[in-house]
């Protein structure tokens, strides 16, 4: 076992005596954890230690001590929070005197990394050895590759405090729902798994445009991929009364795919069918399988659905391929899966730049690296992103995926009601279209439409239960409206699953400022600081804090260095909430005018916030609504 104390190096340049203070603290915490768990320690890494014992399973009981620990000390402790990471890997090691060498020591500090800040990581020769033993949650990572490890690993988390497996708030089955789990891959070469996932992917995507179905997106069906359950209680999860599942053979052009529906009460076969195929003929098969599944469910195709589904023109080989791979990276906000499929997507246009849907996807990826990473100066990133949504049109004015972006991309320039006809036209040609639905949500908050709004948050939880993402949005607009109740709920939910991740801590960090939990929220920014170190938007978190607990003058000093930020990353809205807080509403709106500007004005956070009402009764809020059309 590798411990290692997070965000170390920073905290010892910024504050060397409080961290060797730390540092104190967390040896005379763990050690005994140690001793009474029968870990030898071998020796100390500067910030963490290695640690060697007889059984997997003491291990990870320590592991799980240790980090139970270290939260109840960061509940009652002020200032500074301690977080560790844990990672443990099971294999033969040489004693050399009191150390130990050997592959496994090596691999076990390669493991350590990947596991969240308060979290455990553990490699698959661990996880076989506790499987079934422990309570603990236990979620499977795709196979990764660790520096100076020549086979890729796979890796497990362990979710310190829960049990089981996270899952929805169950709803009952619907026999219009349907869940298409991850397709097996049985190919020769392990690396066609990218194949059967963006299969899985594009077979949800045929179905969705079957408007008698409900569709539940991949994000949700994915996690059953590498926790596998008995089909009733998938099906309850996710309120779905059919399950379709299969398995695809790729050997070299050759494509063997097999599929069942299966209903989800009786566990009986609807239908089933194995197709031996051409890569070619993979388009054509998609749409056979989609009427197969519509007739098995007794679900009649509306004028123009048939024709829609023959019409899709089918890009080349490699062109799709690629665009698969770029799928399979496109799921998640980690910066480096979001880059390779930005480089999949490239690709996949260059190899035939007729395929439609490369293009929504490279309009994708370009505004999401471009919100959360900056990977472009503003205007390219988001110039990008709507060239390659209106090329996607072109080539198909039928993919909901490419209305949907183009919306995205109007949303960000401020165009909303060009945003609401391009996301009414999306949810038209697939009612299942999660991204949709929860970006019209959005949409409809700025319009001041919040019910409105609400209904498309829960039909874009419906289809997509356990997107984080979708929770995350429907939060934000609960709490501004003060529903407390619902919200934390709901936040409860994304805690499970994703741990205390970025979009959990920013939305614990906004339930805090609603109710005036001012420690709490500190704490919040704190830990995103750590994770997301020197963001603008996080330091005026800082100065928000100071602020609300009536340091103004450290709040003022915060502040001057951000105003002068490039348009790209500096954080109006913030800026200007915190000039609200000080009561200072001139500096507040010159703030919110830039930001207007700026196309950089979120006006859902405005409209309903219980704390802004002194903005809002200012004749300049309704002044600035009426000129972006919003009143």
């Amino acid at each position: 076992m590798f411990t290692d104390m997070v965000g170390y190096t920073a905290r010892t340049q910024s504050d060397e005596r409080g961290t060797l203070e730390l540092l104190r603290e967390q040896d005379e915490l763990v050690r005994p954890i140690l001793e009474s768990h029968h870990g030898r320690l071998v020796k100390s890494t500067g910030d963490g230690y290695l640690v060697e014992f007889s059984s997997a399973l003491e291990a990870t009981e320590c592991a799980v001590a240790i980090q139970e620990r270290v939260r109840e000390r960061n509940r009652v402790a002020r200032h500074p929070s301690l977080e560790l990471r844990i990672g443990i890997h099971l294999g033969d090691v040489e004693q050399r005197g009191s150390d130990i060498l050997g592959d496994a020591v090596n691999l076990a500090a390669r493991v350590e990394p990947t596991a969240e800040p308060g979290g455990i990581a553990i490699s698959q020769q661990v996880y076989d050895q506790i499987r079934n033993k422990v309570p603990f949650a236990v979620d499977h990572l795709e196979a990764r590759s660790l520096k100076g490890v020549q086979l890729p690993v796979e890796i497990y988390r362990i979710r310190v405090g829960e049990v089981g497996s996270p899952t929805p708030a169950p709803s009952a089955p619907q026999p219009n729902r349907v869940a298409v789990l991850p397709f097996s891959n049985i190919s020769p070469d392990p690396h066609d798994a990218y194949f059967s996932d963006g299969l899985t992917e594009e077979v949800i995507t045929v179905l969705s445009q079957i408007g008698g179905l409900r569709v539940i997106a991949r994000t949700s069906v994915e996690p059953y991929k590498a926790s596998p359950k008995p089909i009733p209680q998938i099906a309850a999860e996710l309120g779905v009364g059919w399950v379709l599942e299969g398995s695809v053979r790729k050997s070299g052009s050759r494509l063997r795919i097999t599929a069942q529906l299966i209903e989800a009460r009786s566990q009986e076969h609807a239908w089933a069918e194995t197709y031996d195929r051409q890569l070619d003929d993979v388009f054509a098969l998609q749409s056979e399988m989609a009427k197969r599944v519509a007739e098995a469910l007794r679900v009649q195709l509306v004028p123009g659905e048939e024709a829609r589904l023959e019409r899709r023109a089918p890009p080349s080989s490699e062109s799709y391929l690629e665009y698969l791979r770029g799928r399979a990276d496109l799921h998640g906000v980690a910066e480096p899966s979001l880059r390779d499929a930005l480089g999949h997507f490239e690709r996949a246009i260059a190899l035939d730049e007729r395929n439609a849907a490369a293009h929504a996807g490279l309009s994708d990826v370009h505004g999401i690296l471009g919100q959360l990473y900056y990977h472009l100066p503003l205007e390219e990133w988001r110039a990008k992103s709507r060239e390659h949504a209106r090329r996607a049109l072109e080539l198909d004015p039928n993919l909901a995926e490419a209305h949907t972006s183009l919306a995205f991309g109007l949303l960000m320039d401020d165009q909303f009601a060009e945003a609401e006809v391009e996301f009414r036209r999306a949810i038209a040609l697939n009612p299942s279209y999660a991204w949709a639905h929860q970006w019209y949500g959005d949409l409809l908050s700025d319009f001041g439409r919040p019910d409105e709004a609400l209904r498309e948050f829960e039909l874009a939880e419906q289809l997509d239960p356990l997107s984080s993402l979708v929770l995350a949005e429907e939060i934000t607009l609960l709490l501004s409206l003060g529903r407390i109740g619902p919200a934390r709920d709901r936040l409860e939910r994304l805690r499970a699953m994703e741990g205390e991740g970025l979009l959990y801590l920013d939305r614990r960090a906004d339930l805090a400022f609603v109710e005036h939990d001012y420690e709490e929220f500190r704490r919040c920014c704190d830990r995103l600081a750590e994770l997301l170190p020197g963001r603008p938007e996080l330091i005026a978190g800082r100065a928000l804090y100071a602020a609300l607990t009536g340091d103004g003058a450290t709040a003022r000093e915060l502040l001057r260095p951000l105003e002068s930020l490039p348009d790209a990353v500096r954080p109006d809205s913030q800026i200007a909430r915190v000039y609200a807080m000080l009561g200072d509403l001139d500096r507040c709106f010159d703030r919110l005018e830039i930001g207007v500007r700026a196309s950089r004005f979120p006006a859902r956070l405005w409209r309903y916030d219980a704390d802004l009402e002194v903005v809002r009764r200012d004749p300049r809020f309704q002044a600035i609504l009426r000129r972006m059309k919003l009143a």
